[in-house]
């Protein structure tokens, strides 16, 4: 990664930090885990986990004083990247359906809703799947990555910003993009070469 490229991992006590963190790093990320909206103001690039109800983790992010209002200036109007990872993704949407109706970041058209159980598949989904890319210029490719999650994000209108799809008793948003905001409700920390190699191509993204 260049020199003076720093990456902003938020820690807003709702991510798998040190996994997310010990990744960025194997791939040769400069890594500053923080809550300090003037790191993420001056970082090159912005990461936001997020494990746990979608209520919580936008609880947690818009309790830190203008974190929300820091991360819509600097991915939409400086243009810089951002991997938004499981919950991290899903607060990309509008709205989180999980025991209530939630607002998110408002970033992509859509909701996150419940999985469906059924006789062949279980929720939560867990464990290696595979990951279909959905049209072009996406950094993400094709692969077996590691999922763990009951909910899902569903496009309000047009599919525009789904990048990838996975199987699981129909297909699955994997992947969405707006702009330079990338998120993935796989774990890449998870995901072993496939999770590594997408973190690289995050350090080295020029959208």
């Amino acid at each position: 990664m260049a020199s003076g490229q720093e990456v902003a991992l938020i820690d807003y006590g709702a991510g798998n930090l040190h996994s997310v963190e010990n990744a960025l790093r194997a791939v040769g990320a400069d890594v500053v885990v923080t809550a300090d909206i003037a790191v993420v103001a001056s970082a090159s690039r912005i990461v936001l986990p997020g494990v746990g109800s979608f209520k919580a983790c936008i609880d947690g992010l818009t309790a830190i004083e203008g974190m929300a209002e820091t991360l819509d200036t600097r991915v939409f109007r400086d243009a810089v990247p951002f991997l938004g990872i499981c919950v991290g993704m899903q607060l990309m949407a509008e709205y989180g359906l999980e025991h209530g109706t939630f607002k998110g970041l408002g970033w992509v058209s859509g909701s996150v809703k419940p999985l469906t159980a059924s006789e062949y598949v279980k929720v939560p989904h867990m464990g290696w799947n595979t990951v279909e890319p959905v049209g072009a210029g996406s950094l993400i490719e094709p692969g077996e990555a590691y999922f763990l999650h009951s909910y899902a994000f569903e496009s309000a209108q047009t599919p525009d910003s789904v990048r990838a799809v996975t199987d699981h008793g129909g297909p699955v948003v994997a992947a969405i993009q707006e702009g330079t905001a990338l998120g993935v409700q796989f774990h890449p920390e998870k995901s072993q070469k496939y999770g590594l190699d997408l973190l690289s191509r995050f350090l080295e993204w020029r959208p």
